[in-house]
């Protein structure tokens, strides 16, 4: 390996962060998108959809507070929920048009997704 190839690498790591916080902050109101999209979209593998979430944390807890979770969903059209974030997530969805079945899942996922 030539000397600095680990900077490179970090360089590119930093690249894909910074495509994935770019294309996250572009997803319109009453859209969404998949994890799995979102990783696609920035230039990686299906597998880098896993590091979607740690990557906008790391971003929103560097500053970047404006970041659209709630439009990030899985590949079946089921959002992320817990009990800390359900009743704000809940709101957002219904500011945007977007409706949540019992199951929580996106009602007409496919006609909303980009």
């Amino acid at each position: 390996m030539e000397q600095g190839g680990p900077k490179n690498f970090k360089d590119a790591a930093g690249s894909f962060s910074k495509r994935v916080l770019k294309l996250a902050l572009m997803i319109p109101s009453g859209r969404v998108t998949t994890y799995g999209r979102l990783a696609r979209a920035a230039g990686a593998g299906p597998m880098a959809a896993q590091s979607i979430t740690s990557i906008l944390g790391k971003a929103y807890d560097n500053g970047a507070k404006n970041i659209p979770f709630h439009r990030i969903v899985y590949a079946n059209g089921k959002v992320w929920m817990n009990s800390q974030y359900e009743s704000k997530r809940r709101k957002l969805y219904k500011q945007e048009g977007i409706e949540i079945d019992k199951n929580g899942k996106i009602v007409d996922f496919e006609d909303i997704l980009i």
